[in-house]
């Protein structure tokens, strides 16, 4: 008879709500859940913890492969200024640091990662890695006569990246972000053939609006600073989301970061792109743009929230958790249950690996992890 394993913990959270009594989570020796039970039919071998028991944590927005730049850019920039200085000053991607940041968010008890990739630095450290990955390997190119060529780059990336497709790894193509992809270049990324989900950074700053509001404010600095010709590019008259999303209309897609999004933007969304997910990183919009997106608009709405930690150019630490806490000193009047969803069966349902993770459900692996006012720690 194989082997059962028995945690108990203070609560436990299944995915979707905080059970109410004392339960136990029964899982067999290769991590798969068995069952959910009360403390008094759970027998013998229970391990207790202190701590609330949920699945491991699903980060739908990560950049692993700028982990290199901790610390290097200040707070506060606001966001054309971030990116200038990320262009400039990422230079050589460095393997080991990548590895430990890795290995910091497994140990957080994060299970599942959308990873942005603009290249093949992560391509090693995800051959062997308890972490699930889908790789989003991002293109841009905000010139039209080279959307071809840049997207030709971007699948070439893609390619060595699917050498890894298996039970721990899945990746899509997709574009970085209004102000950085022409529409010839999201025309080309629409028709790709089985390629989701997709995942976009959106409206993280009040210049990406602006631009395509009027084509004035930081971007046009940011296109001349770094030689790029955008004389092609013709202002909508009104915020960038509408000018996009179109064209992935009936794909799944993850908005990430929000901070400027309004409720037109929103509703848009849902007559255009019901199945939408909407990923907050409250932690690298304070650190960049000092600004949090309208997370209560995103709730009253029934906007699917998902969670992201960013990267660590624009963040302290990889840690799901912390963007929880973040949420919490802002909004406390979010019940933990929810904000625990969105950390976990959102974005496993986001990324389409629900049928694995991001809840206790019989058959699932999802990782065990605990949670504590100190932090998460996984624990299986």
């Amino acid at each position: 008879m194989t082997q059962q394993l028995k945690f108990k913990g203070t609560a436990l959270f299944d995915g979707q709500k905080i059970l109410s009594g004392d339960k136990v989570l029964i899982l067999s020796e290769d991590r798969t859940i068995m069952d959910i039970v009360s403390a008094d039919l759970a027998g013998e071998g229970v391990q207790e913890v202190d701590g609330i028991l949920s699945p491991g944590f699903v980060n739908t927005h990560c950049h692993l492969e700028l982990s290199h730049m901790k610390g290097i850019i200040p707070e506060g920039t606001g966001l054309p200024a971030f990116l200038t200085q990320v262009m400039e000053k990422r230079g050589q991607q460095d393997d080991a640091v990548i590895k430990t940041a890795e290995e910091a968010m497994w140990e957080s008890g994060i299970s599942a990662v959308g990873d942005i990739c603009n290249g093949t630095a992560t391509l090693a450290p995800k051959q062997h890695s308890p972490i699930y990955y889908h790789s989003f390997v991002e293109t841009m190119g905000f010139v039209p006569v080279a959307a071809q060529s840049r997207l030709d780059y971007s699948l070439s990336v893609l390619e060595q990246f699917r050498r890894l497709n298996g039970d721990m790894h899945s990746c899509s193509v997709v574009p970085h972000a209004p102000y950085s992809v022409s529409k010839a270049l999201f025309s080309l990324l629409s028709v790709i053939p089985d390629n989701t989900p997709i995942s976009i950074h959106n409206q993280e700053t009040a210049a990406e609006n602006q631009l395509y509001a009027d084509k004035t404010g930081a971007f046009l600095d940011f296109y001349q600073h770094f030689g790029m010709d955008a004389s092609a590019f013709v202002p909508t008259g009104g915020t960038s989301l509408p000018a996009w999303l179109p064209y992935f209309k009936h794909l799944p897609v993850i908005l990430v970061h929000n901070t400027f999004s309004t409720k037109e933007d929103v509703v848009f969304t849902k007559q255009h792109a019901p199945d939408a997910y909407w990923c907050l990183c409250p932690q690298a919009n304070l650190y960049i743009e000092k600004r949090l997106p309208d997370i209560s608009l995103l709730r009253s709405e029934g906007c699917a929230i998902t969670l992201g930690t960013d990267s660590l150019a624009s963040n302290h630490q990889l840690s799901i958790w912390e963007e929880i806490q973040a949420i919490r000193g802002h909004y406390p009047e979010i019940p933990l249950e929810e904000i625990l969803q969105w950390a976990t069966l959102n974005g496993a349902k986001a990324l389409g690996i629900s049928a694995r993770y991001g809840s206790f459900e019989k058959g699932k692996q999802p990782g065990v992890i605990v949670i504590t006012d100190k932090g998460s720690r996984r624990i299986y």
